[in-house]
C-alpha cells in the first residue's frame, strides 16, 4: 500500500559531506585568526565534532599587514602539530597553505615562486574589499603561467561586485575556482553578501566551501548553521569539490 504522505527528506546535521575545510585561520599567532595553540586545538576539535576530517589552514599573506612567509607559516604549523601529537590528533590531516592578497607585493612573490599552495598547486587568492585590483585578468593569467591553479576566496564578499553579478561568471571564465564562505548565506556578513551568495548558489558558480574560521563568534554561528541542517539543505546539492580535490 502506498502512503499518501510524502516522506520527509533526511535532515543532515553535520558537515561530513564536505569533509575538508579548505580555508581557515587556525595557525596560532600569525594573522588576525587564532591567537594561541590551545584555541587552535579547541577549534579543530569542535570542527571534528561537526564532521570535518581534514584541514587546510590558510593564514594571510598581505604586504605589511600580515607579512607572513612560507617559513613563518611552517614554524606555526610545526608548533601546532607538536601539540596535536600530544593530544592524540597526530593522524589528522593538517596541511598549511596561505591566503594571498592581490596587493602591491603579490607579483614579486609570484615571480620568486616560493608560494604556500594546496595539494596539486592550487593557490588561494583574495582581493581588497573596496576595489578590484588593476590588471586582475593579467594577474590571474600569470598565476596560471606559473603552474598554479587559482581559487578565489569568498567572491560574494567583494563590495564592487554587488551590482555586477556578471563579474562572478567572468572570474570563472578567467579560470578561477570560486570558494564560498560557509557563513555567507546566513547573513553573518550582511544582507548584500547573502544576496550575492544566493545568486551564485542559484547559478551553480561555487566549486568549494570553507569556514574562513577566525574566532569564537564564527565557530558559534557555524555550529548553529550546520547542526540546524540548514547548511546541507542550502548547499548540499551544489556538487562542491572539497572531497574530490582535497
Amino acid at each position: 500500500m502506498f502512503s499518501i504522505f510524502k516522506s520527509k527528506k533526511k535532515q543532515v546535521t553535520d558537515i561530513s559531506w564536505v569533509r575538508t575545510d579548505i580555508h581557515s585561520h587556525l595557525l596560532p599567532g600569525i594573522d588576525d585568526g587564532v591567537k594561541d595553540v590551545e584555541t587552535s586545538i579547541k577549534f579543530i576539535t569542535a570542527l571534528i565534532d561537526l564532521g570535518y576530517e581534514q584541514f587546510i589552514v590558510t593564514p594571510h599573506i598581505y604586504d605589511e599587514v600580515h607579512p607572513n612567509t612560507p617559513a613563518s607559516i611552517n614554524a606555526a604549523h610545526q608548533q601546532l602539530y607538536a601539540v596535536m601529537e600530544q593530544r592524540g590528533l597526530a593522524d589528522l590531516y593538517l596541511h598549511s597553505a596561505a591566503e594571498y592578497m592581490l596587493g602591491e607585493q603579490f607579483s614579486s612573490l609570484l615571480t620568486a615562486g616560493d608560494m604556500k599552495v594546496y595539494p596539486d598547486q592550487h593557490l588561494l587568492i583574495e582581493m581588497p574589499y573596496i576595489a578590484e585590483p588593476m590588471q586582475l585578468e593579467q594577474t590571474i593569467f600569470e598565476i596560471g603561467v606559473k603552474g598554479y591553479k587559482p581559487i578565489m576566496a569568498h567572491p560574494e564578499r567583494y563590495v564592487f561586485y554587488f551590482n555586477n553579478p556578471q563579474a562572478y561568471h567572468r572570474l570563472k571564465e578567467m579560470g578561477c575556482l570560486l570558494q564560498l564562505n560557509l557563513l555567507s548565506p546566513t547573513g553573518y556578513y550582511g544582507r548584500e553578501v547573502a544576496k550575492a551568495a544566493s545568486y551564485m548558489i542559484k547559478n551553480g558558480l561555487y566549486d568549494l566551501v570553507g569556514t574562513d574560521l577566525h574566532h569564537e563568534r564564527h565557530l558559534a554561528k557555524l555550529t548553529k548553521y550546520i547542526k540546524s541542517g540548514d547548511a546541507y539543505r542550502e548547499l548540499g546539492h551544489l556538487g562542491l569539490k572539497n572531497k574530490e580535490l582535497f
